[in-house]
């Protein structure tokens, strides 16, 4: 399990009902579940969605861009959206279908400001991480952004930020927390409360 969905997985209320966008095979909701928390995947990409439903998740293919609506006000008590965001063709529209349907809301993010990733753009390259282990020609990222940047667009949606963990290019938190966090975290985790 990646190092960022164990966080995740330890943020999430024992027993709740999670909705998981971008689910991918479902290994979080398979570790939610065996906490005796229950839950549904979404998830559009065909080889994922297939090993989600063969290790018995419940997913649900989707279009995250723009089917949220099919989901009520509060039919979930976190909604997950783990290193999607930047890949949706409208992030602020996302993020408010989120706050609808949970009042807690879980998102992960690569910070693409990262010291390494600023050092190859002086290169004059595009960089290949970890974190973002794209060429920029088969990148599914369509928005790139800093942590500093994600707070005000939290703050506009009415989102407030409860709990954020930076982590490191090893997915474990960073050892200074949030000191130097956009120079030196490569993605980070975000604990959100919308208001109601």
């Amino acid at each position: 399990m990646r190092s960022d969905l164990k966080l995740i997985a330890d943020l999430l209320p024992p027993r709740s009902r999670i909705l998981d966008l971008g689910c991918g095979d479902g290994e979080l909701l398979r570790r939610h579940a065996a906490k005796g928390g229950s839950g549904t995947g979404v998830e559009i990409e065909p080889e994922p969605f297939l090993a989600a439903l063969r290790r018995g998740v419940d997913v649900i293919d989707l279009d995250i861009n723009s089917q949220l609506d099919q989901f009520a006000d509060d039919s979930y008590d976190v909604v997950v959206l783990s290193r999607t965001l930047q890949n949706l063709k409208r992030p602020a529209h996302v993020l408010r279908e989120i706050s609808r349907i949970g009042q807690l809301c879980v998102v992960s993010m690569p910070n693409f400001v990262h010291w390494r990733n600023r050092l190859r753009l002086l290169t004059g390259r595009m960089p290949v991480t970890r974190d973002l282990p794209y060429q920029w020609y088969d990148t599914p990222n369509l928005h790139y952004t800093s942590l500093k940047d994600l707070r005000p667009l939290f703050d506009d949606l009415g989102l407030t930020v409860e709990r954020w963990v930076p982590l490191g290019e090893t997915g474990l938190p960073l050892p200074l927390g949030r000191i130097g966090a956009n120079w030196f975290a490569s993605s980070a985790v975000y604990l959100l409360q919308a208001s109601r």
